[in-house]
């Protein structure tokens, strides 16, 4: 039976003229189905949440029909939503906090970190019943998750400068004492019992502010990548999901028949492997977890292709991947595309594009992104593949 998959995507609303990161999320969330859309901590931010999908191509329909709602909603008050890491024109004086008693005590307590969480990333759940077996799986395929970070890098620039990253979003968001490599756990029970210890300690408030790069759902029989920037392409969306659940997959196989982990230990390059993802994006080298030694982009990506392999043809999705793989590499990274955009013109025009990408347009103006029936047609949203509950939302964050 093919794994189930959702994704939880964030949006940046930016107007339209200015580039600027504008506080409506609660006045475009009025125009939206509250079991599809929801509020993040700033009111700069919305987040999407799919339905339950068997196949790729459903999930692919899903993602682009909620996209066209979100940007008619948006665009209805002069606005756009922005699926990226980080929009180049951000200001921290764009600083709205969603209200609420959480999210007020987590502007007040971790105060900056909050006040520049300006940022979008991109979570994909994959159905793993066995919570024991999906904590075990968290060990199994963090050597990879740097690579699908490298895949979705789209945050080169940050307050209007660039940053030299791929990925800045990754350097922001790791300061949240939770963010970054998981760990090895034994079982659910020596998770549950971390995640406790972290509570008890007074440095977080809940189970919901585990930022681990991958974790298993609070709410939810799945296990949820978290790692990936937001990405303009709904396209690189989909590759990330399948590369993802055919991890899931493949280390549900081989762990299934044994209680003992396969954790070696010495997961403390996992960090640096992040670092150099978020660094290098797909323009320059990552580190192959195979030898955990430098190697091309190109090289580690397609290592990864050849290691789920199996996986991706039992789901039927090894030409759909590798397709998608290829343009990826072909193409770029989005923050590639947007340093050269930006290069060529300015950040204005370098918004424009991450506007047009994530309607789903190959080309982008000043008045085709202005036109609020200027974006391209794509697929209609698909129905849900299987009966299920839809992926977990953040828990307020």
């Amino acid at each position: 039976m093919t794994v189930r998959i959702g994704v939880e995507e964030e949006f940046h609303i930016v107007e339209v003229e200015t580039g600027r990161l504008v506080p409506r999320a609660d006045m475009i969330l009025e125009k939206l189905p509250p079991q599809t859309f929801t509020t993040e901590l700033q009111q700069a931010t919305v987040e999407s949440n799919s339905g339950v999908h068997a196949s790729l191509g459903g999930l692919y329909g899903d993602i682009t029909g909620t996209r066209r709602l979100l940007d008619a909603a948006a665009t209805a008050n002069g606005l756009a939503a922005v699926a990226a890491g980080t929009v180049p024109l951000a200001r921290t004086a764009d600083i709205h906090p969603t209200a609420g008693r959480r999210y007020r005590h987590m502007v007040d307590e971790y105060r900056m970190v909050a006040d520049e969480q300006l940022i979008c990333g991109t979570h994909v759940h994959v159905d793993v019943p066995d919570r024991d077996l999906a904590v075990r799986v968290m060990c199994e395929v963090s050597p990879w998750l740097h690579v699908l970070l490298a895949l979705s890098a789209s945050s080169p620039f940050w307050l209007g400068a660039d940053t030299g990253y791929a990925s800045w979003r990754t350097m922001l968001w790791q300061r949240w004492p939770t963010a970054g490599p998981a760990g090895c756990f034994a079982d659910a029970a020596a998770y549950d019992a971390a995640v406790r210890d972290l509570i008890d300690s007074g440095v977080i408030s809940d189970a919901g502010m585990i930022y681990y790069d991958i974790r298993p759902s609070a709410h939810q029989q799945t296990l949820e990548l978290r790692i990936c920037d937001a990405c303009p392409r709904a396209e690189t969306v989909v590759l990330i999901a399948g590369l993802f659940r055919a991890l899931v997959t493949e280390a549900v196989e081989r762990l299934s028949g044994t209680r003992v982990p396969a954790c070696a230990g010495r997961h403390e390059w996992l960090r640096a492997a992040t670092w150099r993802a978020a660094r290098s994006g797909l323009e320059g080298v990552l580190v192959d977890p195979r030898t955990r030694h430098e190697a091309g982009a190109a090289q580690v990506v397609r290592g990864l292709l050849d290691r789920v392999r199996p996986a991706l043809e039992a789901a039927g999705d090894w030409h759909t991947v590798r397709d998608l793989a290829e343009r990826a590499l072909a193409d770029g990274s989005a923050a590639r595309r947007m340093r050269r955009t930006a290069t060529a013109e300015d950040l204005l025009a370098c918004t424009d594009l991450a506007i047009a990408e994530t309607r789903g347009q190959t080309g982008r103006s000043r008045r085709t992104v202005a036109d609020p029936a200027g974006h391209l047609t794509s697929p209609e949203p698909a129905t849900q593949d299987t009966p299920g509950p839809r992926p977990a939302r953040l828990a307020e964050h």
